[in-house]
């Protein structure tokens, strides 16, 4: 089983504004990969969708890759 990125890192929050690394848990279609396939903890999963979501809103992250 997988570590946790974020729990390995000691990553209090997860940042909207670090597009980097929030498009390393998205699929080559922009969709958010399961926590199954990332290992990430459910926290952290939560975190990251939410984080991910408002960068969609702010346009630093496309909804759909082309």
């Amino acid at each position: 089983m997988k570590q946790c990125y974020f729990c390995t890192n000691n990553t209090k929050t997860i940042d909207y504004k670090d597009v980097e690394s929030l498009k390393t848990f998205t699929d080559s279609y922009g969709r958010i990969i399961k926590s199954r396939r990332s290992g990430l903890c459910s926290l952290h999963q939560r975190q990251l969708a939410s984080a991910i979501k408002q960068a969609r809103q702010l346009a630093l992250l496309p909804f759909i890759a082309n």
